[in-house]
């Protein structure tokens, strides 16, 4: 496809791997009824347990980029994939009270493994390619999550749920054995840890401060990851008490799959030249436009549009958010960027639930207006940010204060 010729080979290489990956990471869709079911668990100890793992899962996004700065990026996702897959592995082996530290440890890893991965493909592609890369493995990825969940349950029922974690961990393992394989041990797999000169560079919040929009889009993901995830949890329980089948709930959930995978990679190439700031902007606004559909009422049809609104949304400004970081971290911390951005993209799993479930039992009409003007509110925030920042660049030098400065040969 026109646009994506100019991804290096190791991208290519690296999103094969983790579409095998994906696929097999099933376990996360069935982990509630497996605690449950066959371990014995009550509702409220197997919420326990997944709420521990999704804190490991938040704490690895958070931190893999800072391992990877100073450690090497491929060197860390190897460390993390083996030490995740053969604590998944091990899980059927494992007496109830340690699945308690095992989860974390597990999803702590696959932290680490989302943050690392995103971090590679930055230090891999060049500025001006890395929003077509990441829309490749992102496509990738979700092409693997929409088969995953139908043949974990044929595994569950044929065989049992012990069998999801082996494969699961099998997985993991071969996404290591794969990016061993694939991935440079030197050059493009690691970042320089010193800034140009032989210095460290600035700190990360002195680099922060030094990009103002970045810290609105920062802060605006993090509103609309927490309204995001509400998809997941109270929307469900919406659509229920709405008298709608179960069933209707995942069929728009796999809406959501469908959309992206037939529009993100074309959207990616489309809008490769244009700002980055607008568009992850507008991305923000159509999300708070879906949740804003749910006021029409609780119907399939406004369940559909809701949806679809969410995943053009999501891929507007998920994909370009993510290069939007990278391209603007400096060599010396693309790492602890990419890892700050993949933290806090995931914040709503830890936040969103219980923020989106007290509000809803408390009052559920506030809910989805509350969403919608969160989600329109982040988004105007980062335009403002873009027009702001267009109207400095567009300044004189003796306006804004800055003077030209020579460049180093």
């Amino acid at each position: 496809m026109q646009g994506f010729k100019d991804i290096p080979r190791v991208v290519w290489l690296l999103a094969a791997g983790v579409f095998v990956n994906a696929v097999v990471s099933f376990t996360f869709v069935f982990v509630f009824l497996y605690l449950t079911g066959p371990r014995g668990l009550g509702a409220a100890q197997a919420g326990l347990v997944t709420g521990i793992g999704g804190i490991g899962l938040v704490a690895g996004n958070f931190t893999g980029g800072w391992y990877g700065d100073r450690f090497g990026h491929r060197r860390v996702l190897l460390a993390a994939a083996t030490l995740g897959g053969l604590t998944l592995m091990a899980f059927p082996l494992l007496p109830a009270p340690l699945l308690f530290v095992a989860m974390p440890v597990a999803q702590y890893a696959s932290g680490v493994i989302r943050a690392a991965n995103s971090a590679l493909v930055a230090v891999t592609v060049p500025e001006g390619g890395r929003r077509q890369a990441f829309a490749l493995v992102r496509c990738v990825s979700n092409g693997g999550f929409t088969l995953g969940p139908p043949l974990g349950a044929l595994i569950a029922t044929g065989l049992s749920y012990d069998w999801l974690f082996v494969a699961d961990g099998v997985g993991t393992l071969f996404f290591a054995l794969w990016t061993a394989r694939v991935v440079p041990a030197r050059g493009a797999s690691r970042t320089a840890s010193a800034a140009p000169g032989g210095g460290r560079g600035r700190g990360l919040a002195a680099e922060l401060r030094a990009r103002p929009a970045l810290l609105v889009v920062l802060g605006a993901i993090l509103v609309t990851d927490v309204v995001y995830r509400q998809q997941y949890s109270t929307f469900s329980v919406f659509l229920t008490d709405h008298g709608l089948d179960p069933r209707v709930f995942g069929l728009v959930i796999a809406l959501n799959g469908g959309v992206i995978l037939l529009l993100e990679l074309p959207a990616a190439v489309a809008l490769r030249e244009r700002p980055a700031l607008p568009v992850i902007g507008t991305g923000l606004v159509l999300v708070g436009a879906g949740y804003a559909a749910l006021l029409l009422g609780a119907g399939i049809t406004s369940a559909v549009v809701m949806m679809v609104l969410l995943s053009l949304g999501e891929i507007l400004y998920k994909t370009t958010a993510t290069a939007y970081v990278a391209d603007e971290a400096p060599e010396h911390a693309v790492g602890r960027f990419q890892s700050l951005y993949a933290g806090i993209s995931v914040s709503g799993v830890v936040i969103g639930p219980p923020l989106g479930g007290a509000l809803y039992t408390a009052a559920p009409g506030l809910l989805w207006p509350l969403c919608a003007g969160l989600a329109a509110a982040a988004g105007a925030a980062v335009l403002w940010a873009s027009a702001r920042q267009r109207r400095h660049a567009a300044r004189p030098a003796h306006e804004t204060g800055s003077q030209p400065q020579a460049v180093a040969g």
